[in-house]
């Protein structure tokens, strides 16, 4: 059994946003995602998919998605991006989702039943261009969430965790934040992350940094082929 990672998959099966608007390499996403997806991931296979998993903007928007999900080889491990608005109630995405897919909010999912995936959304970080009062609040809340995450994990006796971000942990010039804080302080070893686009790709990290492995997932960066992790 292996775990792979891929984030920002954006998909739209019900037409309402298509996205070759973004670029040629959007054209067809779906189905370069399914090929890619078929020739590496097994049935017993764990794949992390981190935030932005769909435009749907309800919860009932969601059944193409779901169904296109469930199909893959696999099972699934949900975290939020912040285009995932039909992610509202916990609690009825739970009870929506495919016997494939779990989903992590305030607590994780195991891999093995060894290893812990922990993790939250996050947010934008101080210091960076146009970080307002808002930002804040949000960065706050989602650092309290982050660490539900990991602190609900080592209670139950899971030091061997794999964090999970949508948005990067640090900087654009990898400036450390709150977030990077609370994974040195539960000893995590290995952070996902992914919300980078196009150029942006210039400015994510992948590698190890102070004891931590980063690997950005984004799908355009990965051609839509999940990444082994484990």
């Amino acid at each position: 059994m292996s775990l792979f990672a891929i984030s920002d998959l954006h998909l739209s099966l019900n037409g309402e946003k298509p996205m070759h608007i973004f670029g040629d390499r959007w054209e067809g996403h779906h189905l370069k995602l399914q090929e890619q997806w078929e020739e590496v991931v097994a049935g017993r296979d764990t794949v992390i998919i981190g935030g932005d998993i769909s435009w749907a903007l309800k919860l009932e928007e969601m059944e193409e998605d779901f169904r296109f999900i469930h199909a893959l080889p696999g099972r699934k491990v949900f975290f939020k991006g912040n285009h995932d608005y039909w992610w509202q109630s916990y609690a009825k995405v739970k009870k929506a989702l495919p016997r494939s897919i779990c989903a992590v909010q305030n607590n994780y999912c195991l891999y093995e039943n060894r290893v812990a995936i922990c993790g939250t959304r996050g947010w934008n970080i101080p210091g960076i261009m146009n970080f307002a009062e808002q930002d804040e609040r949000v960065y706050q809340r989602e650092l309290i969430r982050l660490e539900l995450s990991l602190g609900m994990a080592i209670k139950d006796g899971f030091d061997h965790i794999v964090a999970v971000l949508h948005y990067p942990p640090f900087g654009p010039g990898l400036e450390d934040s709150g977030f990077v804080t609370l994974l040195h302080q539960y000893n995590v070893k290995t952070c996902i992350y992914g919300h980078l686009h196009g150029d942006d790709h210039r400015r994510a990290f992948s590698g190890e940094r102070d004891g931590i492995t980063y690997y950005f997932t984004s799908s355009d960066y990965l051609e839509f082929r999940p990444l082994h992790i484990l």
